[in-house]
């Protein structure tokens, strides 16, 4: 379908101007072709953008014509004035600023459209905490974890600055997790800590920077294995406009968000990974992403810099993807039985967090 006649049909499917066949044809199209549905969504940002410059325009135009109305009627006297550009100016600036800067933002969100496909790695910001950019040490973050009435228990290296930290979910009771490639990568020590601050020793049991998956196993005597999860692993998607929520670390305690799933590719097309409509910071990175059963649908890995609640995350086949591949050579790796169904399906969300928070864990990297 040549551009013209995509942008046209576009305007149509949004002005409603289509018949029920032709409307039915196009939804199915959006769920086909990602570049389409993407299409769709800039398409309407863009016309609220325009819609929103008109409405200022047309008030600018109302006060105008009040104004002379009321001049005309006698009902106001204006002052003569011999710098005419001068008063203009005064009596209208406030409005003109304002129609000046949706007309700036308006340039921008065309010229950030045009050049959307050109876009490179730096329009996407990895979701760690870069702790060593921000000087913050680990004398600074270390949790103390009260093991007895007279004893405490520190994990993490002595005198070693964090390098980089995030968010870790378990994959198996017996102590495997999962968290993004970019979070632990060039590290020589792992400390995870769970909701209730107890840390804990892992290390490292493979890291793939193409997928930007890493799995991490707890490596502690103080870690006691859970039978079975509360969640699942699902291998399919979840569909547009359904209801997501995460819980990561983006702050020293777990942090709960929900949102939708905006897109079933993520940035440029990429098919290994979602978009969805969620608040993320850093820190969130590695971090779960549930749909309303309580299955873990994504992994949080990235977010758009110049687009505000666009986040990115690793589809969760990726993980039955990355272990079915690696468990070949890897004989620790075949042990992991990955939750297929979900625990918490159909309790309400807050009963739902009760049951996952204990899974989810904050990962640092030294």
């Amino acid at each position: 379908m040549e551009q013209l006649q995509l942008l046209e049909a576009v305007e149509r499917y949004l002005q409603n101007e289509m018949n029920p066949e032709e409307r039915a044809h196009f939804e199915q199209l959006r769920k086909t072709n990602p570049e389409v549905d993407q299409l769709v969504v800039e398409h309407t940002l863009f016309l609220g953008q325009l819609n929103k410059f008109g409405e200022v325009k047309n008030f600018k135009a109302s006060l105008h014509d009040i104004h002379n109305n009321l001049v005309s009627s006698g009902s106001i006297k204006e002052q003569p004035s011999r710098a005419v550009v001068k008063q203009i100016w005064k009596r209208y600036k406030r409005v003109m600023a304002v129609a000046a800067s949706i007309a700036g933002i308006t340039a921008m969100l065309i010229a950030g459209m045009i050049n959307s496909r050109k876009a490179n790695t730096a329009e996407l910001e990895q979701l760690s905490r870069d702790y060593v950019r921000t000087k913050r040490t680990v004398d600074q973050l270390k949790k103390q974890v009260e093991v007895n009435s007279t004893e405490k228990v520190q994990k993490a290296p002595q005198n070693v600055e964090i390098k980089s930290g995030g968010t870790g979910f378990l994959i198996d009771g017996k102590g495997f997790l999962v968290t993004n490639a970019h979070v632990v990568a060039g590290s020589t020590s792992v400390i995870v800590q769970n909701n209730k601050g107890q840390e804990f020793r892992a290390t490292t049991v493979h890291l793939n920077k193409a997928t930007d998956i890493a799995i991490l196993k707890i490596e502690d005597n103080d870690f006691k294995p859970l039978g079975t999860l509360p969640y699942g692993i699902r291998k399919n998607g979840a569909d547009l406009g359904e209801t997501l929520f995460t819980l990561g670390f983006p702050r020293e305690i777990i942090v709960y968000n929900e949102g939708y799933m905006s897109a079933k590719t993520g940035f440029h097309g990429d098919t290994m990974t979602c978009q969805i409509g969620v608040s993320a910071n850093p820190g969130n990175s590695g971090g779960p992403v549930f749909n309303k059963n309580g299955e873990i649908i994504g992994i949080i890995n990235t977010r758009q810099v110049a687009a505000e609640g666009v986040v990115f995350a690793i589809t969760s086949k990726n993980i039955f993807n990355l272990l079915d591949e690696v468990s070949k050579t890897d004989t620790t790796l075949q042990k992991i039985k990955l939750p297929s169904s979900s625990s918490i399906k159909g309790m309400d969300r807050v009963q739902q967090i009760k049951k996952i928070e204990d899974c989810v864990y904050m990962v640092r990297s030294y």
